[in-house]
């Protein structure tokens, strides 16, 4: 398995977060539980990460700067036939070593209240819940973690 940098764009990338957007709308019964400010967008990403098993595309994340020493990971998925191989962790490593090179001292992120699985993959890579933040302060669907990246 590989973890590579795409644009946003990427057809690949794109077609991971609409089955993430997919999932989460057929667990929620919503097509969004997202706030729209949260909702991320090409120019806020500070980068794009897809994960891929041969030239099969598997997973993927993101990072948006929250502030100068923070970053969120957004867009965080996985395939479900591919979860718990590794490629979970294989991202969030990519991910938190970028936000190092960037100078970030932390990531947060928001998961959703209906997903148990994300949230013990969460802590057991060392995330802490925090109170929700943001977009996300009164989202009654929001779970909400952080790391200390120093």
């Amino acid at each position: 398995m590989i973890v590579r940098e795409v644009s946003w764009e990427e057809p690949d990338g794109a077609a991971l977060r609409q089955a993430q957007r997919d999932e989460v709308a057929k667990l929620y019964g919503t097509p969004n539980t997202e706030p729209e400010s949260a909702t991320p967008t090409g120019p806020d990403i500070a980068v794009f990460l897809v994960a891929y098993d041969g030239a099969e595309p598997v997973g993927c994340g993101g990072l948006r700067e929250l502030d100068a020493t923070a970053g969120e990971i957004k867009r965080m998925y996985v395939r479900p036939d591919r979860r718990g191989t590794g490629v979970s962790t294989a991202i969030v490593r990519a991910l938190e070593a970028r936000a190092i090179e960037f100078g970030w001292t932390r990531v947060a992120l928001e998961t959703g209240n209906l997903l148990p699985a994300a949230q013990r993959f969460y802590e057991r890579e060392g995330y802490r819940r925090i109170p929700n933040f943001g977009h996300y302060a009164h989202s009654p669907y929001a779970v909400c973690y952080e790391r200390s990246l120093e």
